[in-house]
């Protein structure tokens, strides 16, 4: 309590709202919030002091279930939505609501987090007289809350009759559970049934995203003749696999590092006389006077659109399998991990009324960010079938990173302003 008294007196010199050009209900929408902000604070820090590590599958049922029950208070159908155990994943929340008037919202976020049990732990805690620290605090629990607290706000006005509302917070999004055709199936088919997606990743007041970056994984297999190290460049030995591998993902750099939106990385590599791999662990045996006879790379590739999805895949397949040095082959197997999320015009039609929000509430203008600064998320996977906007949650830094941090002073702002869009977009 004595926590959240301190938190309190710090946000209450959070930017004042020119109200000017809201409406009755909007203004009350706001003296909500404002005075509801002790039990946001306090249930953030319930929230964030649940380990909900991916693979703690159990942590994350209990935050979830912690945010459940402020979604059966507001008169919300829940439920979890079980998958395979195979899967090794907690499952997906969704509450929901059904009316018929104004546009049907789902609402996305994720509870997981990318803090296992076995990390260091970092409670939630006041940094100074505007900034807290906690794992996960602004990805993603705090758009979890920033969901609650907005949806809250509009429930004691009784501003959510007759209104359809879904709220989808997935289990397994920072490790996304795979095959994504079984994890994301039923994400897909509520998205189908609605008019606009609201994603509550980590955002700012005047930024938020109208475009994501898919992300897929390649495994690039490289095979050499293993002979003595003095028959290296000979016509029987040829060049062996490492150099053939450095020669690849060398050509991958010079071929492709310029195209716009488009980014390769190997993230690890390993060659010798003996490979024993996993999915992201090599074992390697080898010695310095034996030609390396094989060589993989495991890397990923982050592309726009699905048009630069396929293209990108020929290319790097054509690199590996034309112009091999001699006495080497290779191939390369692409896996598909997230899509991307393309800023359609329908997205651009949704800012521009984000964007007349933040002027009324007199807080700018907000534009679409550049999709190069943001990584792959869930709202990819639905954004092929529905208007979608993200980037709506709070305002902070070091995301996935021990420090990570939440700018208290403007999360009561961002709670107000994603309530009134709600508000609006439903009436």
């Amino acid at each position: 309590m004595k926590n959240i008294l301190i938190l309190f007196s710090a946000i209450c010199f959070a930017p004042a709202i020119n109200a000017q050009r809201l409406s009755k209900d909007e203004k009350k929408i706001i003296d909500v919030i404002n005075t509801q902000m002790p039990e946001t604070l306090r249930l953030l820090e319930d929230f964030v002091n649940i380990n909900a590590g991916t693979f703690n599958t159990e942590g994350v049922r209990k935050g979830g279930n912690l945010l459940k029950d402020e979604f059966d208070k507001m008169g919300f159908t829940t439920e979890w939505i079980k998958l395979p155990d195979s899967i090794k994943s907690a499952g997906h929340l969704v509450a929901s609501r059904k009316g018929k008037k104004g546009k049907k919202l789902l609402l996305l976020a994720h509870l997981d987090t990318v803090f296992e049990p076995d990390m260091p732990s970092n409670p939630f805690r006041l940094l100074n007289d505007s900034t807290a620290t906690g794992q996960g605090v602004v990805d993603d629990k705090g758009g979890d809350v920033v969901i609650v607290a907005a949806l809250q706000a509009l429930h004691s006005l009784g501003l959510l009759k007759n209104v359809t509302i879904t709220t989808y917070l997935t289990g397994d999004e920072e490790t996304g559970g795979q095959p994504a055709a079984v994890t994301r199936a039923d994400v897909i088919e509520k998205a189908k049934l609605h008019d606009l997606a609201l994603s509550f990743e980590a955002g700012t007041l005047n930024t938020v995203c109208t475009g994501r970056r898919g992300a897929d994984t390649w495994n690039l297999y490289v095979y050499g003749i293993q002979a003595h190290s003095s028959g290296i460049f000979g016509e029987k030995a040829g060049y062996g696999s490492i150099y053939e591998a450095t020669r690849i993902i060398d050509s991958f750099r010079k071929a492709l590092s310029t195209e716009k939106y488009l980014t390769f990385n190997p993230g690890l590599i390993a060659g010798g006389t003996t490979l024993v791999d996993s999915t992201d662990n090599v074992r390697v045996y080898g010695k310095d006077n034996i030609i390396a006879s094989k060589t993989i790379a495991l890397g990923d590739v982050r592309f726009l659109g699905e048009k630069q999805r396929r293209e990108v895949r020929v290319k790097m397949k054509s690199i590996v399998e034309n112009g091999n040095l001699p006495g080497t082959r290779a191939e390369i197997v692409f896996s598909d991990a997230m899509p991307s999320m393309e800023p359609t015009e329908a997205n651009q039609q949704l800012l521009a009324v984000l964007n007349k929000v933040n002027n009324d509430m007199g807080l700018g203008e907000v534009t679409g960010g550049d999709p190069m600064k943001r990584g792959a998320g869930d709202i990819a996977f639905i954004a092929d079938y529905i208007t979608s906007i993200d980037g709506l949650g709070p305002s902070g830094k070091g995301s996935h990173a021990p420090g990570e941090t939440i700018n208290l002073k403007e999360l009561p702002v961002l709670i107000q302003r994603a309530a009134i869009f709600i508000y609006r977009l439903t009436r």
